[in-house]
């Protein structure tokens, strides 16, 4: 499997009065979140204490959403089909992500985690997944067969899901509020996805660079980019990572990257991932206008 895209990074500058950045030494923690390099810049005088309340509280959501950790929430309730008392966080973004699933008709499902692992399992021989297989993890498939409940989660036996299109925002924004609560501001935040918290210490926005070139300015809102290609199966970095749930095969739209900004990063994450699953603009604007708030930033094609 080819990863063109970082996927999972955490980097913040913040101050907490004007000049502070210069008159404070940058603290930074290093550390993983959803299995990747995670990294917090802050210059604040109590910048050390302030950024293990951070750490703890990525590993705490870790313990919500990770597939690496087998005592995870999101791992026991793969496992089981069943998760009872549930947490408030894994609650929120399911939620979420049903909203998604419905303004997208349907292309967001993160019940295509069967039809992730058969790519995955297929692409660690150095092959495609065969119809019988796709087949068979198609029919494990189904957000409607999914039940959310403050009592507990359950679906088909059988079923898993991903919350790779989401849950990089939702820590996104989790951490956000963290730092938010400390009285802190002028934060931008990465984690693949951007959250900023405030505006530039500077002045104005954050000039956030796109891959594909250009610049969209960023303050109290979040923005998210997907590539269909910026994960790939093959060795030709052709079969991508974004999957159809109605077909079951990578997207054939011919977009190579979205952007899309929204009041929320795991609201940008979700949308931009489904608008890659879309074949038109229009399509795209029209699942956008079902939230307020949000914007189509950029978008190119093949």
């Amino acid at each position: 499997m080819t990863n063109r895209r970082r996927f999972l990074a955490i980097s913040a500058a913040a101050i907490a009065l004007p000049g502070a950045l210069s008159a404070q030494p940058v603290h930074t923690w290093q550390g993983t979140a959803l299995g990747a390099r995670a990294t917090l810049r802050l210059a604040h005088p109590d910048a050390a204490a302030i950024s293990a309340r951070v750490a703890a509280e990525i590993s705490r959501l870790e313990d919500v959403f990770s597939l690496y950790r087998a005592d995870s929430a999101l791992s026991q309730l793969n496992r089981t089909g069943k998760l009872l008392a549930p947490p408030f966080e894994l609650l929120e973004c399911l939620s979420m992500a049903g909203t998604v699933h419905t303004a997208s008709g349907g292309r967001f499902d993160p019940t295509i985690q069967p039809l992730w692992a058969i790519y995955a399992e297929a692409s660690a021989l150095g092959q495609m997944p065969n119809n019988s297989d796709l087949t068979r993890a198609r029919a494990l498939t189904g957000w409607n067969r999914v039940t959310l409940d403050p009592s507990g989660i359950s679906m088909a036996p059988g079923m898993a899901l991903t919350l790779n299109g989401i849950a990089q925002g939702y820590i996104a924004d989790r951490v956000a509020t963290l730092l938010a609560a400390e009285g802190l501001t002028n934060i931008l935040i990465d984690t693949g996805e951007f959250r900023a918290l405030g505006g530039h210490p500077n002045g104005g926005a954050w000039p956030v660079k796109l891959a594909a070139g250009g610049k969209v300015p960023l303050a109290a809102r979040a923005l998210a980019t997907s590539a269909p290609l910026g994960t790939t199966f093959d060795e030709g970095a052709q079969v991508g990572h974004i999957l159809d749930p109605v077909t079951g095969a990578p997207t054939r739209a011919s977009w190579r990257e979205i952007t899309v900004s929204a009041p929320s990063a795991a609201l940008a994450d979700a949308l931009s991932t489904a608008a890659c699953l879309f074949q038109t603009r229009a399509e795209i604007k029209v699942c956008l206008a079902s939230f307020e708030g949000t914007a189509l930033e950029a978008i190119t094609t093949v």
